[in-house]
């Protein structure tokens, strides 16, 4: 238990109630080849494969399926448009509101061309942002900071040719960059819509930053490094690093294995010939990498996580737990004999997560945990 880290917000299966580190370990535990029996036979008749919820019923599933399960949105595509902002009320969020429904969240997504001598210096050539109702906030051709010397050329690795193509993944060509915005204009872009007329003191003062923003993407950080921006770690929410979405050893996915695991995945359709057919229901990144696109998949997986409903923690131990960066379990004040007496549900008790769960995210658990 001290080193499990064991707590309400962990993935749990619907059926044994077993604590799980990750969506993937809890995945195995009803899907895999090695599955408890019971659990699996259980959760073929009446669980979600996307979400891994566990329904009352048959019917219950069949109407929860149809809104867990989404298709891929359509993309942007390589505009001609140098950018594009629309309009944004900065004003719109109040204290009240704030508290009623959590802090808003803001998807942010680049494509990047390469520079340096050998072109392998990663610099933004494109962002795009998008709203929880993914809706186009900011897209923009970034100007990059120093020349491109990678639009589709090859790098020399190790003695060996690699060609990395960069065009066959973004699209983008030295049109696109012809007009484009000056990199210290579209971080002043953003951060407006990020900082949502908060003052930069008070959103790292403030644990939930006040007025501003989250600011949620798939390796965040490497984004933002490559438009050379800062933003507080407190505000930021990556599904590349988030502890329920990684492998079991802590190693990142893919946002397309994330994309068809979590948001809509493979239908097997059986043919008159009796042969199986495979559909991939929600499939990004297939042809050039759309910012747009990516931009939607993080949100959506953002949502879908913040939406999940765990049970109530005491304020005391939420706050021990999600008040720092550092998360320790409550074990530390009691001594080994004291802990051997328990129960494995006053252990329970003690136990913290050693991840800030993103359902605090939302405005009554901020309140009630």
């Amino acid at each position: 238990m001290l080193l499990s880290f064991h707590s309400v917000h962990q993935p749990r299966c619907g059926v044994c109630g077993k604590h799980c580190k990750s969506f993937e370990s809890l995945r195995e535990h009803i899907t895999g080849p090695l599955a408890k029996a019971n659990c699996s036979t259980v959760f073929s008749e009446r669980g979600c494969n996307l979400c891994l919820r566990l329904l009352d019923s048959i019917t219950s599933l069949n109407e929860h399926k149809e809104l867990c399960c989404f298709s891929a949105p359509a993309p942007l595509g390589t505009i001609k448009l140098p950018y594009a902002v629309s309009q944004i009320d900065v004003s719109d969020s109040n204290g009240e509101n704030l508290i009623e429904r959590g802090p808003e969240a803001i998807a942010m997504d680049c494509e990047m061309v390469g520079g340096g001598s050998d072109g392998s210096l990663d610099l933004c050539a494109r962002v795009c942002l998008i709203d929880e109702n993914e809706k186009l906030l900011f897209h923009a051709y970034v100007e990059p900071p120093i020349s491109v010397t990678n639009y589709s050329g090859a790098a020399l690795l190790t003695h060996v040719f690699l060609v990395v193509t960069r065009y066959e993944v973004t699209g983008l060509t030295e049109e696109h960059l012809r007009n484009a915005m000056p990199l210290k204009e579209v971080q002043e872009k953003i951060l407006q819509i990020l900082y949502n007329g908060e003052s930069i003191g008070r959103i790292r003062v403030l644990s939930d930053g006040g007025k501003a923003r989250l600011l949620v993407g798939h390796n965040i950080e490497h984004d933002l490094d490559c438009l050379r921006m800062n933003y507080p770690n407190h505000l930021l929410r990556d599904t590349a690093k988030y502890h329920p979405l990684m492998k079991t050893n802590l190693v990142s996915h893919s946002l397309k294995y994330l994309t068809r695991t979590y948001l809509g995945q493979v239908a097997h359709l059986c043919c008159l010939i009796d042969l199986i057919d495979f559909v991939l229901l929600y499939d990004i990144q297939t042809g050039f990498h759309d910012p747009y696109e990516d931009c939607v998949s993080v949100m959506r997986l953002y949502k879908r996580m913040r939406d999940l409903e765990h049970h109530k923690e005491s304020i005391e131990g939420s706050f021990a737990t999600h008040g720092s960066q550092n998360h320790f379990n409550n074990f530390t004040s009691w001594n080994t004999k004291e802990l051997e007496k328990m129960t494995p549900d006053e252990l329970y008790q003690l136990s913290r997560s050693n991840y800030r769960c993103w359902c605090l995210d939302q405005g009554q658990n901020t309140d009630n945990n």
